[in-house]
């Protein structure tokens, strides 16, 4: 059975917080080993900004998913339209700035 658009967001949503959160906690964000106490992660800044670029890549993958003919069971993500949709949108567009930024 393939996929319907909301599971595939769905299995993006993951990324969207985990760039959310290190856009706003930066080296506190536990998705880097951080703490809301100090700046303790061991990360870099540019492997920070490679965590934040895998989760960027995955969600615009997502977001170009299309059948490419009537018989492909492609769920239509690039053409569909909704509030989840328009979250995961944001997340690669924050993310994007987030290293630009950093």
């Amino acid at each position: 059975m393939a996929q319907t658009v909301t599971e595939c967001l769905t299995a993006g949503s993951d990324s969207v917080t985990v760039i959310n959160d290190i856009n706003t906690n930066g080296k506190k964000s536990v998705h880097v080993g951080g703490s809301a106490e100090a700046d303790t992660t061991t990360k870099t800044q540019a492997e920070i900004n490679e965590m934040v670029q895998r989760n960027v890549d995955h969600l615009s993958t997502i977001l170009l998913y299309e059948p490419v003919d009537a018989s492909d069971d492609t769920p239509d993500v690039k053409g569909a339209a909704g509030s989840k949709k328009t979250t995961h949108v944001a997340a690669v567009t924050t993310g994007n700035a987030y290293i630009a930024a950093n």
